[in-house]
């Protein structure tokens, strides 16, 4: 199994509240524009339809510690995808960005030898 990598400083709230997978959707549904996150979120919103009740107002809670417009993220984002196996073409295509970005962004994220938490044998 791959970890997907802990999130900048920026993102650590929504990680911590919907998860890496979670994040990584709520970020392109809602990703460069200003969200209001109400105290108690009605059951037709965009939010509660993707995240579900509990954790919008988990997220409307957690509010004072998020910025007004939610961040893009892509570099994170680009890397959780690629910890589940996406091609870099997938995850250009779902990032709406060129697979040359994406490349670039995935180096940022490389660690020799695998995954950091992993044990040296030796």
């Amino acid at each position: 199994m791959i970890y997907p990598p802990s999130p900048p400083a920026n993102i650590a709230p929504y990680v911590e509240v919907l998860g890496a997978q979670g994040a990584v959707e709520f970020i392109l549904e809602f990703g460069g524009a200003e969200l209001y996150l109400a105290p108690n979120p009605k059951r037709r919103s965009r939010l509660v339809t993707l995240v579900g009740h509990d954790k919008a107002r988990r997220l409307a809670a957690a509010a004072e510690y998020l910025p007004a417009r939610v961040p893009l993220a892509k570099p994170w984002c680009a890397a959780v995808l690629r910890s589940q196996n996406l091609s870099v073409a997938e995850i250009a295509r779902k990032l709406h960005a060129s697979d040359v970005s994406v490349r670039g962004w995935l180096k940022r994220y490389d660690t020799p030898g695998g995954d950091p938490r992993q044990m040296s044998l030796l």
